[in-house]
């Protein structure tokens, strides 16, 4: 199948021939078609599928067909939890949608509303919005939904991980009950099943990845360190293998400008990108990594939602996250669109647990680097074992020499696997 097939407008044909696109991905696949013929749907995919294009396409499409108005009203809107998504979506509906009249506008919070309400007095088509602002600006009279056709909240899951679901109800209320309604989310726990059967009728599924699963060609390892000797072996490892283009987790906002500092101390071009950064301040650093001006981006989970680098080489995971579904989205990050990357984890003793879940998850196998300067003091777990949190009256006998090991010397290796 190629995009022709799917009967789309010769606007939108050539404004996607313009991006290089070709083929649909298997999400755009299943979805653009069952969203063309007015169906609700819940998708489920990972980072890197090209879900954004998977319902940006089509809604253009369906506006498109429709025509404009001569008061341009609100016919779309996209709901999604960051700023960065936000940016990043509003970035793709002017590119496909460039060949035609439409006219997309972005608000989020963070940055003064003026410029925002301008826009929005000037009449938009595809409205693109996280939820605060969106609330904010509706009760102020400067957003009208009663003519919405199409609503879709992008990101649900993390929606819901940052406690947006009563502002999502809200909006919901805000929207005629004739919309048509989509849902997407990189993971589908209880919660997401259950708001999709309280705000959509009737929807058709897609699932192109299944959410356990991790992308094929990212190279995974796991180093066991010392909690408190982690931002040494983040250095060591940057230095001794050359990395760069790194994205680095850490599970707070304290955490990743701790990790900053000590590169920076030792000479690594580092930055932090997270929710007490401005707007502004967060756009800087994510263009000075994408033009390669940093090495090094240190980033807490939410904050990620947003960055969009096409060719990620390496994902860092300086703390393990303890939802393992969050770790599948974390590595998804590198080996996008059929490219290598690897993913390194670091696993702390109070991490140990962590593990245990997401090896139960995701049941790959994964790389034990057991040498490397700062092991865990009485031994990593052995080959085939699932390392469980040491009680406190009880001996640890994880103190076995791993029977082999990765030299960082870069001379042959056999690595260790864990299951």
């Amino acid at each position: 199948m190629n995009f022709k097939d799917l009967q789309l407008s010769s606007n939108l044909l050539e404004a996607i021939q313009d991006k290089g696109y070709t083929t649909p991905t298997p999400i755009q696949q299943q979805a653009i078609p069952i969203i063309l013929k007015g169906s609700d749907l819940v998708g489920c995919a990972q980072t890197g599928t090209g879900k954004t294009a998977a319902f940006a396409i089509p809604i253009i499409q369906q506006l498109h067909r429709m025509g404009s108005s001569k008061r341009k009203l609100i016919r779309a809107l996209v709901v999604t939890p960051t700023r960065e998504l936000a940016l990043q979506i509003g970035e793709n509906f002017d590119e496909y949608s460039k060949y035609t009249n439409l006219r997309q506008v972005t608000v989020f919070g963070g940055v003064s509303q003026i410029p925002q309400v301008d826009q929005l007095r000037r009449g938009v088509d595809v409205l693109i919005a996280t939820p605060g602002r969106l609330l904010d600006l509706h009760k102020q009279g400067f957003i009208d939904l009663d003519h919405l056709h199409t609503l879709v909240l992008d990101e649900a899951d993390q929606m819901l991980d940052m406690g947006f679901v009563n502002d999502v109800k809200k909006i919901v209320k805000l929207t005629p009950d004739n919309r048509q309604t989509l849902l997407f989310s990189a993971t589908m726990p209880l919660p997401i099943r259950e708001l999709a059967e309280m705000f959509l009728k009737n929807p058709e599924s897609v699932s192109v990845t299944p959410v356990s699963s991790t992308a094929e060609r990212v190279e995974q390892e796991i180093y066991f360190v010392e909690k408190n000797e982690k931002r040494n072996l983040l250095y060591h490892l940057i230095r001794n293998e050359n990395l760069s283009d790194v994205l680095v987790f850490t599970r707070t906002k304290h955490g990743a400008d701790n990790v900053v500092r000590a590169l920076r101390k030792k000479g690594v071009a580092a930055e932090a990108i997270h929710g007490d950064k401005s707007q502004s301040a967060r756009q800087r650093v994510l263009e000075a990594f994408k033009a390669k001006e940093v090495g090094v981006l240190v980033a807490t989970d939410i904050a990620a939602r947003g960055i969009d680098i096409s060719q990620l080489p390496y994902v860092i995971n300086f703390d393990l996250p303890n939802v393992p579904e969050t770790y599948v989205h974390r590595i998804g990050r590198t080996g996008r669109a059929g490219r290598a990357g690897k993913a390194i984890s670091f696993c702390g003793k109070d991490e140990a647990p962590y593990w245990r879940d997401i090896l139960k998850l995701t049941k790959v196998e994964v790389d034990v680097i057991s040498e490397h300067p700062w092991p865990w003091q009485d031994g990593t777990p052995e080959p085939g074992a699932v390392p469980q949190k040491p009680e406190p009256t009880q001996n640890n006998n994880r103190s076995g020499k791993p029977k082999s090991s990765r030299k960082s010397s870069g001379s042959k290796q056999n690595k260790r696997r864990w299951y």
